[in-house]
């Protein structure tokens, strides 16, 4: 069973862009729909909107400059060895991966086992990686959508929390989808951040079961 938390639970958002998905999560906590606290946002670009937004809504903003760790044959794992150290100092419960551009290692993601989540513009596990919108185009599906799962060494591949479908159209180009898609995202994330913070995710191998979920009583099918 789930309990209330004494304290709000301390996230911190990876992001190297404009930080959509990082908006959603914030407005999500400012209405009190998630009971969780942003203590910093963190990226590897310095002109990173989402820094702007954290600037904007009173969050701390970090900047950690990759450039000194170029070159050297653990670059990414030395990175995120820094990443880690302030992740620790800020005493983060979850780490968020929001539009966060690098590839994270071992050091990570066994530091933050089922305690770092990701979001794709895909029903995963189908087109994991990038140009997702395009290939399922190309592939003529009928659906697409968007998933929020943890994150795994292996990219794209951790066990899924949540999904999101939206139907694909004859006319649609991968911009257009992308966008039908995004407005998803952003009902997801914080959906799934939420339910984590009350206790309500479960792990077991590959599957994440939600305590107290409410089932689906319809098929979605498309056409319909």
């Amino acid at each position: 069973m789930s309990t209330k938390r004494a304290t709000p639970l301390r996230i911190a958002v990876l992001a190297s862009g404009r930080g959509s998905n990082l908006q959603a999560i914030i407005d999500g906590i400012e209405a009190g729909q998630v009971p969780a606290q942003l203590v910093a946002v963190i990226s590897n670009k310095p002109d990173a909107v989402a820094l702007e937004r954290a600037r904007k809504h009173r969050v701390q903003d970090i900047f950690i400059d990759p450039k000194p760790f170029a070159g050297r044959p653990d670059s990414r794992e030395a990175y995120d060895r820094v990443l880690l150290d302030v992740l620790e100092k800020l005493d983060v419960e979850l780490v968020l991966l929001a539009g966060y551009m690098k590839i994270v290692t071992a050091v990570l993601v066994n530091a933050f086992t089922n305690r770092m989540m990701n979001i794709h513009p895909s029903l995963l596990p189908s087109f994991p990686g990038l140009d997702v919108q395009r290939k399922a185009i190309e592939w003529g599906c009928k659906l697409a959508g968007c998933t929020v799962h943890f994150v795994t060494e292996g990219v794209d591949e951790g066990p899924i929390i949540i999904q999101a479908a939206v139907p694909v159209f004859d006319r649609d180009t991968p911009e257009i989808l992308a966008a039908r898609i995004l407005e998803q995202e952003h009902k997801i994330y914080p959906r799934a951040v939420q339910l984590f913070a009350e206790g309500r995710l479960k792990v077991e191998g590959r599957r994440v079961l939600i305590e107290d979920g409410k089932p689906v009583s319809e098929s979605l099918i498309s056409p319909s």
